[in-house]
């Protein structure tokens, strides 16, 4: 059927200036997303140079509700959690600034398991979703992790093994979808001006950026739900801001480089940690 002339160019108007968010148009290269938002010990002054243990490991795991045979997807829900507290071997007390940030307790922290078993545990998660081969290890799925910022496996990760003296898995390794990053480029393409706040680093230069609450609203997404700097309710939130960036049209791939072998001066031989390099 052929409408006339000036119902063509109305239907084509409407065409460019509307879309369906049900219809899948963005072909997506991963098939799962393993959502993560550790949290750690601190003590008030410390930076992410200090030698951090992690005390809580919670991941949403994500997948396509509407992948279509050509890798169009639009629809994402979470379909799984794993949480566990940790407990901290080089400092195993925490400090009352880490309590009442993170809202952990000592008793969580001292009936938890040791990273090294953290580990395990998390690897049977994803060979229980079919994520990893049960023997090698290997991926059997396409999946990419996610975090708020580069930092929890850039950072938390990559030092916590090296306090446990264990390798880091090779399911963790590779480039990180960093969501902080993809919220920002998202607003980056709109036509409407958004203003970004700009948070000062450590060498004093200015930096652009949202913590979860702010790319929430950003996104005229619901306020935060739950405590803040808890890691489980981090993740739940960072996972709600990803359903919302795919049901946009944005393709989820890396955007991080993580680097296994990082190292920092505090870091010693065999996981010795130089209290004297520490900040």
């Amino acid at each position: 059927m052929r409408y006339p002339r000036h119902v063509r160019i109305a239907k084509k108007k409407k065409a460019l200036t509307t879309t369906d968010p049900a219809v899948p148009n963005t072909r997506q290269p991963y098939d799962m997303f393993l959502v993560l938002d550790v949290e750690a010990t601190c003590h008030l002054g410390t930076d992410f140079n200090y030698a951090n243990e992690i005390i809580e490991f919670p991941v949403c795991l994500m997948q396509w509700m509407d992948k279509a045979e050509d890798g169009t997807a639009a629809t994402l829900k979470v379909i799984d959690e794993f949480r566990t507290f940790v407990r901290p071997t080089w400092r195993p007390t925490l400090s009352s600034f880490c309590t009442e940030l993170t809202g952990i307790t000592q008793e969580q922290v001292d009936e938890a398991p040791p990273f090294a078993d953290v580990l395990d545990d998390m690897r049977n998660f994803m060979v229980k979703h079919g994520l990893i081969d049960p023997i090698t290890g290997q991926r059997v799925k396409r999946f990419c992790w996610c975090s708020d910022g580069p930092f929890d496996i850039r950072d938390f990760v990559v030092k916590q093994c090296f306090i446990s003296r264990v390798p880091m898995p090779d399911w963790i390794q590779g480039d990180v979808l960093d969501v902080r990053m993809s919220v920002m480029h998202w607003l980056s393409l709109q036509t409407t001006q958004f203003t970004i706040p700009a948070n000062r680093t450590m060498n004093g230069a200015m930096r652009r950026s949202l913590n979860i609450p702010a790319q929430l609203k950003a996104l005229g997404l619901p306020s935060f739900e739950g405590r803040q700097h808890s890691g489980i309710d981090d993740t739940r939130n960072i996972a709600k801001i990803i359903t919302e960036l795919a049901r946009r049209g944005l393709c989820l791939q890396p955007n991080t480089a993580i680097y296994p072998g990082r190292r920092w001066q505090w870091m010693g031989k065999r996981g010795q940690i130089l209290e004297e390099h520490l900040v």
